[in-house]
């Protein structure tokens, strides 16, 4: 049984109480908050978890074996490397760090402790994502050409990070699992609607290696919820809709292609869509919170790198936010990525 302390019971700290109790091989032993209030709603639900005001009670507990770090995106630096120099395993939130020094100096410690830090990147486990994976890895779309991503909504509004900070991490470490690396340049452009201090709203294009092309627009500040993204192949396109519950994946067995044959118009010579049939493959259902956390016990446990979403990368994730956050800053200017 892997014993877990929760640092940070707001907005997804309960969520990771919910499921690390509900796996059959971790309990949370213990959960710190300043908010006394969610401390006593815990204990209501869990009456067997120990609660706090202080979060080095957790750290300094030696019968803890990892902690979980839910707490506000500055405060993850800190409480990651004092648990990991406590000798704790730690699953962190993201993005991991709001510096890409502090992420590698939490990397370095990993190495010298020998313990696991993983970081929160939960839409690598959601099953429509993994199956995009397997799809790119067979060739069946084709050389990729480029990819758009849409995440969206009124709210919920932030007041520690900004939009970008908030929801591109999600985004950014989709696109760096499905192409195996990260960006190499990138440029955008935010604003700021609701008040002065963060950008509400972000419109990121990203260059990848092998000359794909990337564009992520996030948003607290839209009529309609929207989780999506569209990847263009020169073989097939395919569309992932997360909150398409009939079918969060439609691969499109269309393309275009040039031919000899003559039209009327110069552009029909050169040019010729190819549109065939939409497939809605049937990815299956697994909640991905509880398939992430059964990831990072079964790494504690075995004593094996989380390699899916480990401190090198949230490094990266990190890293490219960093440089769209410097092109905001700069009115759109581009921005190359040192790896």
């Amino acid at each position: 049984m892997v014993n877990i302390g929760v640092i940070g019971c707001g907005h997804w700290g309960p969520n990771h109480i919910r499921v690390f109790n509900q796996l059959a091989d971790s309990q949370v032993q213990m959960c710190a908050d300043l908010n006394q209030e969610r401390l006593n709603v815990i204990k209501t639900l869990y009456s067997e978890c120990e609660i706090t005001t202080k979060y080095r009670d957790i750290i300094q507990n030696e019968s803890i074996d990892a902690v979980c770090v839910s707490s506000p995106t500055n405060t993850h630096f800190q409480f990651s490397k004092e648990a990991l120099e406590h000798g704790k395993h730690v699953f962190c939130e993201k993005p991991l760090t709001l510096q890409p020094q502090e992420s590698l100096e939490l990397s370095r410690i990993v190495k010298d402790k020998e313990k696991i830090l993983m970081v929160g990147h939960v839409f690598l486990f959601n099953s429509g994502i993994v199956w995009l994976k397997k799809c790119i890895d067979s060739g069946e779309l084709g050389k990729i050409l480029y990819a758009h991503s849409e995440r969206t909504n009124l709210g919920p509004f932030r007041y520690d990070v900004n939009a970008l900070w908030d929801l591109a991490p999600h985004d950014i470490s989709i696109f760096n699992y499905l192409f195996e690396q990260g960006p190499i340049s990138v440029s955008a452009r935010g604003h700021k609607c609701l008040s002065e201090n963060n950008e509400d709203l972000a419109f990121a294009s990203l260059e990848y290696p092998n000359n794909i092309f990337v564009n992520v627009h996030v948003s607290w500040l839209d009529p309609k919820k929207v989780r999506q993204i569209t990847i263009v192949g020169d073989k097939k396109m395919v569309v992932w809709d997360d909150l398409d519950n009939d079918g969060p994946i439609k691969l499109y067995d269309r393309h275009v292609e040039r031919t000899s044959k003559f039209y009327e118009t110069y552009g029909e010579f050169q040019l010729l869509s190819r549109l065939g049939s939409i497939t809605v493959p049937n990815v299956g259902f697994q909640e991905p919170l509880k398939v992430q956390g059964q990831y990072f016990v079964d790494c504690v446990k075995n004593n094996t790198s989380p390699d899916i979403t480990d401190a090198q990368k949230g490094y990266d994730v990190v890293n490219a936010l960093c440089a769209i956050q410097k092109s905001i800053d700069n009115n759109g200017a581009l921005e190359y990525i040192k790896s």
